[in-house]
C-alpha cells in the first residue's frame, strides 16, 4: 500500500523547512505513525503540534507564499515522499482558503488525487473546497456532478463532505442526491463520509437526517454513523 514516490526537487520555499523537519526527525515516532496509516507513506515522525511549529518557524523567518506561488509550492510538497509535506502543504492552503478561488479548484482537485488517505483528503474537501465553494455557489453544481460522477472514490468522497460546515447553508438536495448515488458503494470511506456527511445536517436539521435515514436504505455504517448524537 506504501507509495514513496521517487524524490523530486523542493520548491525553493521549502527547502529550509526541509532543514527543519530532517534536524526533528524521530525515528520511533515516524515507526508509530507510518502504522497508524497503514504504511501509505514514510514519515519524519513529526507529531501535528510540532510539525506546525516548525511550519511557524520558518514562515516567521520567509514569509508566506505568495498568491502566484501556492500552486508550486503545495505541488512540490505533494511530490515528496513524505506525510508530513502533504499535511504542511494542507495546512497552508487552509490558512489560506478565504483568498482561494475556484480557478484555484483544478489544481487543489489534483492535490486531492494525489497520495490519497482520509487524512489530506477531507481537510482539502471540507476546509479547503468547501470553503471556496460556499463563498460561489454558482460553480457548485459542475464540480459536484464533476466529483460525485467521478471513477475516483476521493473525489466521490468529496463530493460528500465539501458541505460538512455549511450547517443551515446546506444545499439538502444536493447532498441527499450525492448520497442516493453512492449508497450502495461498497467501500469503507465512501460509506464513513455518507454517515459523517449527514451527522453534519443532523446538528442543525435533525428532522431532514431522520426522514432521510428512514426512507433511504444505507449501509449499517453510514446509517450508525448518521444518527449517532440523534439517540
Amino acid at each position: 500500500m506504501r507509495s514513496e514516490g521517487r524524490r523530486v526537487a523542493l520548491h525553493p520555499w521549502l527547502k529550509p523547512l526541509a532543514a527543519l523537519f530532517e534536524a526533528h526527525r524521530c525515528p520511533a515516532n515516524a515507526a508509530a505513525m507510518e502504522a497508524y496509516m497503514k504504511h501509505i507513506a514514510p514519515f519524519f515522525g513529526l507529531k501535528a503540534p510540532d510539525r506546525r511549529q516548525l511550519l511557524r518557524a520558518h514562515i516567521a523567518g520567509h514569509g508566506r507564499p505568495g498568491p502566484e506561488e501556492r500552486s508550486a509550492v503545495a505541488r512540490s510538497a505533494f511530490a515528496q515522499p513524505e506525510r508530513e509535506w502533504h499535511h504542511t502543504a494542507v495546512d497552508l492552503l487552509v490558512k489560506d482558503a478565504r483568498t482561494l478561488t475556484p480557478d484555484d479548484l483544478p489544481w487543489i482537485e489534483e492535490l486531492i488525487a494525489t497520495r490519497s488517505w482520509w487524512d489530506t483528503v477531507d481537510a482539502l474537501a471540507v476546509h479547503v473546497v468547501g470553503e471556496v465553494l460556499k463563498r460561489h455557489p454558482q460553480e457548485v453544481p459542475a464540480w459536484n456532478r464533476r466529483w460525485v460522477r467521478s471513477t475516483d472514490l476521493w473525489l466521490n468522497r468529496t463530493a460528500l463532505l465539501f458541505q460538512n460546515r455549511w450547517k443551515d447553508a446546506t444545499d439538502r438536495e444536493l447532498l441527499f442526491a450525492n448520497i442516493v448515488r453512492h449508497a450502495d458503494h461498497p467501500d469503507f470511506f465512501i460509506r464513513k463520509a455518507i454517515g459523517w456527511a449527514l451527522r453534519e445536517l443532523a446538528a442543525t436539521d435533525p428532522g431532514a437526517v431522520k426522514a432521510f435515514v428512514a426512507r433511504q436504505p444505507l449501509s449499517a455504517l453510514s446509517r450508525r454513523e448518521a444518527l449517532r448524537k440523534l439517540g
